[in-house]
């Protein structure tokens, strides 16, 4: 996408970053760079200034958590008037050993995808997203399943005990690590990823023809702050295993081009799941064929529950009844 915008969540470090200073390299003639701290997300432009050489960052403070920083940055946006034909929904996080839930009562490690949701509803109700936009949300290799040490929720299965068969409202307590969740970090990061990969599926459903979205996995890459929170097991085990042995790990700027391959896709393939080959990390990307992945059902329920708890619904042919 030659001579066009692109927006970047999670920017000031890791693979964020590498995308950022990817896609100026590559022609884009804008970059948004985003990030919690505007003095931290400004020291950012100037360091990808200086190492790209290009004059094409913009800094614009977003703090994902709170929503009256994502509609700030979304205002922001709009007085700049210029639609974004990448949006790089790249932040997210490991969760710690200790439980942590944010203001509006998420769950930390699903909170990004709250500020996300809120994010794209906000550009696509101002119609900020060109006609042929990509959208590239991060997710990861547990949601696809078989990742030691890491489980996702049966989801049926806690709606039909705790939730009288309703999907969404077993969604929102995973969304929130209700009272009947069992808080383990390594799970709530699976099931924090795989509910993303099923919000992309039905956020395509809603999307305008020329418009796609993909979930992707940017892989293993352990040389990033995403795991600053995550517990003993994957500090001093895991991640340590992973870098002894070829191929199981990879540099953020290899991680980084998963993102831009997938903005290249074809709108045939919108909302599907793109992760590494089964058993692998690292290496091309694949689209994801696991039953639970393209449950329908769950991803309807998915996109319900991020609604409910963001308190932001939308849909395009609700947005074109708006405009008449």
């Amino acid at each position: 996408m030659e001579h066009s915008i692109a927006l970047v969540t999670g920017t000031t470090s890791g693979v964020g970053y590498e995308a950022a200073r990817l896609l100026a390299t590559s022609g884009y003639r804008q970059v948004f760079v985003t990030g919690r701290s505007l003095a931290r997300v400004q020291a950012t432009v100037t360091q990808l200034a200086a190492q790209t050489e290009k004059q094409v960052f913009t800094p614009l403070q977003l703090e994902l958590d709170e929503p009256t920083s994502v509609q700030s940055a979304l205002a922001e946006l709009e007085k700049r008037g210029h639609a974004i034909d990448f949006l790089l929904l790249n932040a997210g996080m490991v969760p710690g050993k200790q439980r942590v839930i944010t203001a509006a009562g998420v769950e930390a490690s699903q909170a990004p995808l709250i500020g996300h949701h809120q994010l794209t509803v906000g550009l696509l109700s101002a119609n900020l997203l060109s006609p042929n936009a990509r959208i590239v949300i991060a997710s990861a290799e547990p949601a696809r399943g078989g990742v030691p040490m890491f489980k996702y929720t049966d989801v049926v299965a806690l709606a039909a005990k705790y939730h009288q068969g309703d999907l969404t409202a077993a969604m929102e307590s995973l969304l929130r690590n209700g009272p009947n969740v069992k808080y383990v970090p390594n799970n709530a990061y699976a099931d924090a990823k795989l509910i993303v990969a099923w919000w992309a599926a039905a956020l395509a459903r809603r999307l305008p023809s020329g418009m796609a979205v993909f979930a992707v996995s940017p892989g293993a890459a352990t040389a990033t702050n995403v795991g600053r929170n995550a517990g003993w097991a994957v500090k001093y085990l895991m991640i340590p295993i992973v870098n002894l042995i070829p191929g199981m790990n990879q540099t953020p700027e290899t991680a980084a081009r998963r993102y831009l391959q997938a903005s290249e896709f074809g709108t045939d393939v919108s909302g599907q799941f793109f992760a590494s080959a089964k058993g692998k990390f690292t290496g091309p990307i694949e689209a994801q064929r696991q039953p639970h992945l393209l449950d329908g059902a769950n991803q309807e329920a998915a996109w319900q529950a991020v609604a409910n708890v963001s308190g932001v619904n939308w849909s395009y042919a609700e947005s074109l009844r708006a405009v008449s």
